[in-house]
């Protein structure tokens, strides 16, 4: 299903519009910030010491990465919310989405500052799973908002082969 000008129009016009691409930018930082705060000491002490498997990116790639992940969320977000049409599978996809954010959020503090890597591996795999759903109903409500979190998805399954290769190795 896709958009039409008109959509927007029914929620209140271009400066509402703004105010909700404000609001998902905002929400992006918050996150991206929080979990940048928990993650950032723990690089150069207990991350370093992790064995970690020959595929992993250097340090500086990440958050790299995941700025222009957030961005593209955030547009996804915004699309969904204020371009999609009305119903059911917009509802599904802003639900799933925030579901699948909780989750974002959540792994951070569990394996940065926890350093509990099992359990973080079951929070990304679960976060493989709402994101994947949240797309399956993005893609019905707005494709491009479905489009936009493809490489998020495909960064949280090699995240996850991260995560999971570091269990192993621990044990």
């Amino acid at each position: 299903m896709n958009t039409t000008s008109s959509s927007s129009a029914l929620r209140g016009g271009p400066g509402m519009s703004f105010l909700r691409a404000a609001a998902c930018a905002l929400l992006m930082v918050a996150v991206a910030a929080i979990g940048g705060a928990v993650t950032s000491p723990q690089i150069p002490t207990w991350y370093a010491t992790l064995p970690k498997p020959s595929f992993t990116p250097p340090n500086a790639v990440f958050p790299v990465a995941w700025t222009i992940l957030y961005f593209l969320m955030g547009i996804s977000l915004w699309r969904l919310w204020d371009r999609a049409p009305e119903g059911p599978d917009r509802r599904w996809a802003i639900g799933l989405f925030l579901v699948q954010l909780s989750l974002n959020f959540a792994w951070s503090p569990v394996f940065f500052a926890l350093h509990a890597v099992w359990a973080a591996l079951a929070i990304i795999v679960a976060l493989i799973l709402s994101l994947a759903a949240t797309m399956r109903f993005a893609f019905r409500a707005d494709a491009l908002a479905g489009w936009l979190l493809v490489p998020y998805l495909l960064w949280v399954c090699f995240a996850s082969l991260l995560n999971g290769s570091i269990a192993f190795a621990l044990g």
